[in-house]
């Protein structure tokens, strides 16, 4: 096998005696690293310092990630100007927090009848809110929701 690490004077071809050898001799593991390969790899380290530090980093990246929280705002299809710019606010909050907003307008009994008044509502609200968001997806009609989704744009 060959034997390759920080810590070895030669690295080399060495037979898995000699090689466990030398990571007893340090104190160390011996961690096959590439099996695959013609003869396979080996390094001498401290597994448990490698589990640890690898353990780190995952926790780093997970930690710098986004989390990217959707909010919701329901209206109804005859929904009242200041019910809307009540409602309109609470979007632009939620932008500027960072969070995307699922607007749908939600149709009961015969209300279905004003699908076209439910998408201009929509239209309307994501007009108003193109300053802080960008539509990600146009109002979309799934059953007796009309939902359109709007994500908060990227700052400079």
């Amino acid at each position: 096998m060959r034997l390759v690490g920080d810590n070895i004077e030669t690295p080399g071809v060495y037979s898995l005696s000699e090689a466990l050898r030398m990571a007893d001799e340090q104190e160390l593991d011996l961690v096959e690293i590439s099996p695959t390969a013609e003869p396979p790899v080996c390094k001498i380290i401290d597994l448990q310092k490698f589990l640890y530090q690898q353990k780190k980093k995952q926790k780093e990246i997970k930690a710098k990630s986004v989390k990217v929280t959707v909010k919701e705002i329901r209206f109804g299809p005859n929904t009242d100007d200041h019910d809307f710019q009540f409602k309109l606010r609470h979007a632009e909050k939620f932008l500027a927090e960072g969070a995307k907003v699922k607007a749908y307008v939600f149709f009961k009994g015969r209300a279905i009848l004003f699908k076209e008044q439910g998408e201009i509502l929509l239209l309307r609200f994501a007009q108003e809110l193109e300053e802080v968001g960008k539509v990600e997806q146009l109002p979309k009609l799934e059953g007796k929701r009309m939902t359109m989704f709007i994500s908060p744009k990227k700052k400079k």
